[in-house]
């Protein structure tokens, strides 16, 4: 746990990217009425494979970010990213939210909007085909995001696992170029 914290506190604020994805106005209902409050969604990523999502909640939205940022910074994690996109196609699926995730070849771009977009570009994927289906609930939306980049696999632990040579088991157009050189 104390490695994880110190590699955590590695990152300076310069080097993370953190984006504010939505600031929505709550409320709890009382027996006065209600009680209104903020829920701030922030990403935070260091463009390089390593990204976190946090949701925090106060009565101020400046409280709200800061509690979202701190979460997201701690709950950071490694996923698998393949040069400049994703190693294979995934679905994450949280609530009513799917989010499909397809790798694209170099020069594509992050063909994604809103919450999705904001995850993947933290992540430092540049180049993904994304389609939404389901539910289109922002915060659904972005946790099933994470969770299909948390389903990611390397190409070599693949090709391992598979009893095949690396250079089988990367994207189709990877292997195209390999074979006309």
């Amino acid at each position: 746990m104390a490695e994880e914290y110190k590699a955590s506190q590695a990152y300076s604020d310069e080097e993370l990217d953190e984006r504010t994805i939505e600031i929505a106005r709550v409320a709890k209902v009382v027996k006065g009425g209600r009680r209104f409050s903020f829920r701030a969604t922030v990403v935070v990523g260091d463009r390089r494979g390593r990204v976190g999502l946090g949701i925090g909640k106060a009565n101020a939205v400046p409280d709200a970010v800061r509690k979202a940022s701190e979460r997201a910074r701690r709950n950071m994690k490694k996923i698998n990213i393949y040069e400049t996109t994703i190693p294979h196609e995934v679905i994450g699926e949280v609530g009513g939210a799917r989010v499909l995730l397809k790798p694209a070849s170099a020069g594509t771009g992050v063909i994604a909007a809103g919450g999705v977009r904001a995850v993947l570009e933290a992540a430092g994927i540049r180049d993904v085909l994304t389609k939404s289906l389901g539910s289109n609930t922002l915060i659904n939306v972005v946790q099933a995001t994470m969770q299909a980049l948390e389903q990611l696999r390397a190409v070599d632990e693949v090709a391992k696992e598979r009893g095949r040579s690396v250079d089988q088991v990367k994207p189709f157009w990877d292997r195209r170029k390999r074979r006309s050189a």
